[in-house]
This record gives C-alpha cells, structure tokens and sequence, in this order.
C-alpha cells in the first residue's frame, strides 16, 4: 500500500511538471479567433471590464496593466497591446479576452506562489550555493520561464566545475491556496577533466614548455587518478592571450593562434584542447632613437634613460618600460602632457625592428577624481595608494593602466576593472575603479619536514588585508623534536601614504637538540623600513634588539662552548640596510631573471661588529626553453671590533645552502671534541639545473642536478684555544655533485636531492640524500 502510495505521489508530480509546461504554452496564446476578422480600423469603447479567474490580484491592479479606460475608443491593435502588457507581467499562466457587446470579458489563470525552492541529488554544490544561483525565493509568483531558465544556470555552473554531464529537472509540487514548491532535481554526475593540451605549428618552443605557461593544466590520462584541472572558458580565453604574450615577450611579433579548439571525447569524461599556432621569425631590436614634438622636451635629456639597447631580442616589456621611464621623466622636469608614442619600423632583410620614442602632446585633461566601487572592507586609501596620479593631475592613460596592474597585484580583489570616463568639462576626466573582494586570510595547521630537523607541528595565521588597511599581519608557531620557534610579523606597506612599507618583527627560537652538547634561547625584536629606489631596486633599513643565550652545556662540550656559555645571556643593539635588484616580476614568465641582495648590519654597545652579506642570483632557460640553468653565489663576513662572536653569531650551514652535507656538517671544529664551532665566514656556489625526464607531466616530476663548491671558516677570537686546538679554522674548500627529483605534490613542491662528496675532510658529516621544501629561484 505504502509503495502504491509513492507510485501515486511520482504520477501526481509527473502530472505536475506537464501541466506547469502547458501553462507555459497558454501563456503566448490568446482568443485571437474573436480577432481573425476584425478591420484594423474598427474600433472598441467598453462600457464594462470583468475580470474573471483572479485570485491572489484585484481586478483594478490588472485594470491597470491593461491601460484602457471605461468608455475609451480603442483600435483591434491598442487592445492587443493592452493583452500583452498583462502577459508581459510573468503573473498569468493564461489571458483570454472576450468582447461581449459593451463589456470587454477577461479569463485569466495565475501562476501559483513559490511555497519553497528545494533541491535533492546535490553533494558537491551545497544548498546555500545553488539558492544564490537561482531567481525565485518563496511567496513569489511561480514563473515557467524563470524556473526553466534557473535550471540552465545551475547546469552550467556544475560545467563550470568540471561536471559537463550534469543535468538538472525542476519538478512542481503542488500545495493548497494555489501554491507550488520547486524542487530541482539534480544529476550531478562525474567530473570532465582535461585529458591533453597540445600545440600545431610549434617550432621554437616544445609543447611541455608551452603547457608550462598556461593557467589551464592538464590531468593526462591518469586522470582518474591525478585530478588536475577542470575546463573553464573564461580562462581558456586568458590562457590564448597568455600564449601570444610569451611569443611576443620572446620576439615572435607576427604570432599568431589561428585555431583554439576544445572537444570532448566520445565518452563525454575527458575534454581534449588543441592550440594552432603560426609563430613567424623571431624580431630583435634595432636603431633606437629619441624624437621630439615639444620644444621644451631636449631629446638628449631622454636618450640616456632608454635600455636595453639595439641587438636584444624585442619584448613589448622593454617598450612599456621605457615608456614610463620617459614619462616620469617628462613630469620630473616639468614638461606638462607629454606622452609617448612608439613609433616601430619593420626591417624585414634584418629580421629588426627600429623603435622612435616620439614625445608628443598629449590630451590636455585633467583627473577630476577617482571613484571606487566595490570595496566594502578595503579602505579607499588602500586602493588610492596604487595611483601615481591624483585628482587635479594630468591624465596618463598609460599611468592609469599601470595602476590597474598594480591594485591586481595586491591580490585583495578577484576582479578590477579600471575605466575613465567624461568629467563635468571638456577637459575631466572621472577614474572609474569596480573591485571585487575576496579573502586575503588564512588558518592553517600541519607539518614540516627536512632532513636537518626532522618533522615539526606548525599552526600559523595570516591576514594580507588586516582590517581592511592593507596591512599584513601574521603569527606562526612551529614545534618539533629539536627546536621550537613562535614568531610574529606586521607590516604597512605604505606608511605615511607614500611608498614606505614599515615593517616590525618579532621571533623567539629555542633549540633542543638531543645529539648536541648544547642548547640555545634566542629573541629577536627588529622595526625596518623599506622603499623603491628604481625600476626593479628597493633599499630597506632597520634597528635591531637580539638577545641570545647558551644553556645546558655539557661537560665533555668544547671549552671554547664553554667559555662562551660562561658569558650568560647577552643582549646586542644594531643598525642595518638591505639593497636587493631583482628583475622578476609576478606573473611575467621571462627567459632570464637576475637578483642580486646586499646588506651590512652594524652592531653597537657592549659588542661592535660589522656583518657583510650578499647574494647574486641568475638564471637562464635553453634547449627551446625546456631546460632551466641557474647559478648562486652568497657569502657572509662577521668583523668584531669589540668583544667576540659566540655559536650564535656565527654561520653554520644546512643542507639547502650546500647541499651533500648534514647542518653544522663542514667548518671549524674542537680538535678534540670535534663540536662544531661555526665560522665568522662563508661562501658557497651552486651551480644547478633543472629539465624534463620524459614522464608524463600530469606526474609533478622533473629531474635536475647540481654542483655545490664553498666553505665555513674562522672562529674569531678562540679565547684559551690554540689554532692546533681548531680543526678547519682556515678556509678549506668542499665540493658536491647530485641529482635532484623535483615533485609538485598538492601539499606542495618538493625535493629529492642524491648527492655525493667530491671534495671533503675527515671529520666532515656528509648526507647522501635530502628531503625539502623547493624553492626555484
């Protein structure tokens, strides 16, 4: 009987569900039979208007659609019309009019009310999602087309994520008082990932390396198994002009994608994206020059300021940089509207292209002001902060552009949209900005892992948005065997309203080392600023408060780690700069990239000291681009003036500054209890490269290998020891060579490092295999 019962109930909503399409159906049809015959010139004057059928509106409220009044001539059309408007309303499941004689008769049936919007079949989409998808809520008038048209929505939501099978039936339920509920019956069905990404008509660049600067990854045919990405058409149409912007930063000016076809396999499970490409020659720069159109603008003032030179390989980069070298120039020395307009010449024989820098006049308009939209925690000022323009300057089109860039790169928004528009005079011009929020904070707990402390316990959180004021503000707690380490982070990128990031950290570390003779305890309290000083430099300063101590000391410890010890805590004051030029920049996927750091830091008090550092870094890509080669230099240099540097000043390094060896594994040791003692200098190289191994890429997995050359050496002052006392004091030169397994898992890149001692001292500890975090230059 119960199963009778459901039979009944799946019939009833059947029944439903077709009645609810007729409806649909009597909604375009009216008695148009009354009409047939009727002259277009006759016309109608209604003494009377009866409306039967309504429940829910009043006679006057559909009166009023109608739009005709009691004795009014009316023409066969203006009645028409005066139909259709009540149609149009989306109330009516039907309109039927009759006249009889004097009086206009009109039947009409209401669409219910939404009693409630239900869903059933939904996991990976929850009920609050798809409600905010949907058009319809409760106590409103049910509509057949808005139902229909929800139910694409939801479909192609669910596509959007990859489940291009999924289908959606909305189902009427009807109640009493003339009131339905909508369910949407959903299949949602499993997920279509991208099986193969190819390339036609690729010479210059192999299809691994063209797949690598793509937003859209492929799963391979694994994709069962290794689920990677899920097909998107907004970023299939980003990831088009992705692949046109490297051809070009690259030289390839005729580039061109002459066909980008997406299809799915026969199965429906596996989408299959192919890219033809029409590459051309590859352009190099040729004769460069500077013209001018304004008398005050001296051209010799602006050739110095152009680079690269003739002969590189043409990017449009190094144009957009020069123009704005060129710009800001023209505002520093007060030329109001310049502009710059490349003027490029093909040398076809050459394979050139000669670029004139012509400054021209530009439009004499003015920033009337700047709007913002769509910020409702970020402050203004946060978004302000990114314009080098502000109300009353001249409008730099170029400038505005590049302020767009610059509010993207903060990360704050997940879309902006930066326009201009007429002001109230000819010469204003409004600065539209439309932002779209999303959340710059982040909970996070897990584990770490290397080789030289084991795993460790990490709960950190961080806010790159805090409070809406663009501030970063983070804490992070990591705790393992060996050591544990709390420390907190704040920074104001843009202090006082200029280009001044105030910085302030602070960090406690505690070590714990079961096979040392030693513990320690140090603090660090340290305030920084930091600014730009040109296109791709930025200088920083701070003050620093370090407090260290040496604690549980064995016996059988050296004396030197004795004596040291001995000193108790001690707390040291400094002053530091950092200068770093690092030619990288997010999002641009360039063939080279350089960075170079370099910092002193001038300790004063009971202990005077100088502590050098530095790092130069290059890296490079050849074979088509599909093998990385990298080089590493860095090196440090502690100089006391007064007092004496302890274990905890001096450098030590770990497995990732010189791979092969455990931490603490090279330098200076006691000759008799071969504790290692740390240097006051270093220098390493690392030599490095990185390519394919030929397994599918859906894997993560490249290859690489490395050479590591350097040394730890010079304990300073070694108080009651003598240099036969000290093992390895004076420089003493080790060597590595490995391999590397380099793995992007979804917990993030990783590291195998096989290694193998080329030079090497007796007492030094070496490692032959590493576990760590990547980190590419």
């Amino acid at each position: 009987m119960a199963g009778h019962g459901q039979a009944a109930h799946r019939a009833a909503r059947r029944m439903i569900t077709r009645r609810g399409r007729r409806a649909a159906v009597l909604a375009g049809t009216v008695s148009a039979a009354l009409w047939a015959g009727t002259a277009a010139g006759q016309t109608y004057a209604f003494n009377d208007v009866v409306v039967n059928g309504n429940v829910a509106l009043e006679d006057a409220t559909i009166l009023s659609y109608l739009g005709i009044s009691r004795g009014e001539a009316v023409t066969a059309g203006q009645l028409n019309d005066g139909i259709q408007a009540i149609r149009n309303t989306g109330l009516f499941a039907s309109v039927d009019a009759v006249p009889q004689g004097g009086t206009l008769v009109l039947n009409v049936q209401e669409f219910p009310t939404i009693g409630r919007i239900a869903f059933e079949g939904n996991s990976r989409l929850s009920d609050e999602e798809l409600l905010a998808l949907v058009s319809g809520t409760a106590r409103r008038v049910y509509n057949p087309a808005n139902v229909e048209a929800d139910a694409l929505l939801i479909t192609e939501e669910y596509a959007r994520r990859g489940r291009i099978n999924a289908t959606v039936r909305p189902v009427l339920i009807e109640r009493e008082n003339n009131v339905v509920d909508v369910v949407y019956e959903i299949a949602e069905g499993g997920v279509s990932e991208i099986e193969r990404i190819s390339f036609v008509g690729n010479r210059s660049f192999s299809d691994a390396r063209l797949r690598g600067v793509l937003e859209t990854k492929q799963a391979g045919l694994l994709r069962q198994i290794i689920q990677r990405d899920v097909f998107d058409p907004a970023r299939f149409e980003f990831d088009q002009q992705v692949l046109r912007d490297f051809y070009q930063s690259r030289g390839y000016v005729d580039m061109q994608i002459t066909g980008a076809d997406v299809s799915l396999t026969a199965e429906r499970d596996a989408y299959l994206i192919t890219f033809n490409i029409q590459e051309g020659q590859q352009f190099r720069i040729g004769n460069v020059t500077v013209s001018s159109e304004i008398p005050e603008a001296d051209v010799a003032d602006y050739v110095q300021a152009i680079r690269p030179r003739e002969g590189q390989v043409y990017s449009p980069q190094f144009v957009d940089e020069n123009i704005e070298r060129l710009e800001r120039l023209g505002a520093r020395n007060g030329v109001p509207f310049l502009t710059v307009e490349p003027r490029i010449t093909r040398n076809d024989r050459a394979l050139a292209l000669d670029i004139d820098y012509a400054l021209v006049r530009g439009e004499r308009v003015f920033v009337e002001r700047i709007d913002i939209e769509g910020n409702n925690t970020t402050l203004d000022r946060v978004v302000r902060n990114q314009f080098r323009t502000v109300e009353g300057d001249p409008l730099n089109r170029r400038e505005i552009q590049d302020s767009a860039e610059r509010i993207r790169a903060l990360g704050y928004f997940a879309d902006v949209a930066v326009d201009t528009r007429p002001g109230s005079a000819p010469d204003q011009a409004i600065v539209d900005v439309n932002v779209v929020e999303q959340p710059t904070g982040s909970l996070s707990f897990g584990a770490n892992f290397n080789s030289d402390n084991g795993v460790s316990l990490v709960a950190s959180f961080a806010e790159a948005n805090f409070l809406g004021r663009g501030q970063g503000l983070s804490f992070s707690l990591q705790a393992g065997r060996e050591s544990q380490v709390l420390s907190f982070d704040f920074s104001e990128p843009n202090f006082l309203n200029r280009d001044l990031r105030f910085g302030f950290e602070a960090s406690y570390t505690n070590t714990d080392n079961e096979e040392s003779l030693y513990d320690t305890r140090e603090f660090r309290l340290s305030p920084s600023f930091q600014f730009p000083i040109s296109d791709y430099g930025r200088l920083g300063v701070y003050y620093a408060a370090d407090f260290t101590e040496i604690v549980n000391v064995s016996d059988s410890a050296s004396p030197l780690i004795q004596a040291e010890a001995a000193e108790g805590g001690l707390w040291t004051q400094s002053v530091g700069y950092s200068y770093s030029w690092d030619t990288r920049r997010s999002g641009f996927d360039s063939r080279s990239d350089f960075a170079v750091r370099f910092g002193q830091e001038f300790g004063f008090g009971d202990r005077t000291f100088i502590e050098t550092t530095g790092m130069a870094m290059a890296q490079t890509r050849v074979l088509q681009e599909d093998v990385v080669l990298r080089a590493t230099l860095e090196g440090g240099l502690l100089s006391y003036q007064d007092g004496r540097s302890r274990v905890t000043d001096r450098y030590f390094l770990n497995g990732t500054r010189f791979r092969g060896f455990e931490f603490a594994g090279i330098g200076p040791r006691d000759a008799d209890t071969l504790d290692a003692l740390g240097g006051e200098s270093y220098a390493v190289l690392r030599l490095e490269t990185e390519f394919p191994l030929g397994l599918p890429e859906e894997y993560g997995i490249s290859g690489g290998a490395f050479v590591n050359y350097g040394s730890v050496w010079d304990v300073g002052d070694t108080r009651s020891l003598t240099e036969d006392d000290i093992l390895y004091n004076d420089f003493t030169a080790r060597a590595t060579a490995g391999l590397t397994v380099f793995w992007d898992t979804p917990i993030g890149p990783l590291r195998f490092d096989f290694s193998e001692p080329i030079q090497i001292e007796d007492e030094d500890r070496a490692r032959n295999f590493d576990v760590s975090v990547a980190t590419r230059f």
